[in-house]
């Protein structure tokens, strides 16, 4: 159920990182059952880490939080909406709910457009600008039937 007051740190977090230079313009807040679980703004400059955007930054500390690698029963609060890593980062969560307030279309007149993402998703591997390239060695698999055969996994 949507809290005001979630979003509101959510953004909070995304104006405080801008006004002191310690990243970029996002914040994002995990809450379970009405508690904040992990909050985090966008550290991708001071952590040299271009993983480290706030939504990923908050799942990663509510997952340590939480001691789970999901998010079951979470709703998350972002200051804008997910980019197409962050994206994927919250699927593989599997929260319940995410609540946004900026829009993708509000991040690209802010210097941030990930449309060209979107895009390069769309393209046949070899056309992209960074061309990935399938090369299959005998070993490639191996990986996969041990992982399909393994009893004492923890199945994601």
């Amino acid at each position: 159920m949507y809290e005001k007051r979630f979003m509101e740190e959510a953004i909070r977090l995304a104006v405080e990182n801008v006004k002191n230079g310690t990243g970029g313009p996002f914040g994002a807040v995990v809450v379970k059952d009405g508690k904040v679980i992990a909050a985090s703004a966008n550290t991708v400059t001071p952590d040299n880490d271009p993983t480290a955007h706030a939504e990923v930054n908050a799942i990663r500390e509510a997952c340590r939080q939480l001691k789970s690698f999901q998010l079951t029963g979470c709703e998350i609060y972002c200051s804008c909406e997910p980019c197409p890593m962050c994206l994927g980062a919250i699927y593989w969560a599997r929260p319940e709910k995410v609540y946004y307030a900026c829009t993708k279309e509000d991040a690209a007149g802010g210097g941030f457009d990930d449309s060209f993402i979107y895009r390069e998703i769309a393209l046949p591997q070899i056309e992209r600008s960074i061309p990935f390239l399938h090369r299959q060695e005998k070993e490639a698999g191996e990986e996969f039937r041990l992982w399909v055969k393994k009893t004492d996994k923890t199945a994601y």
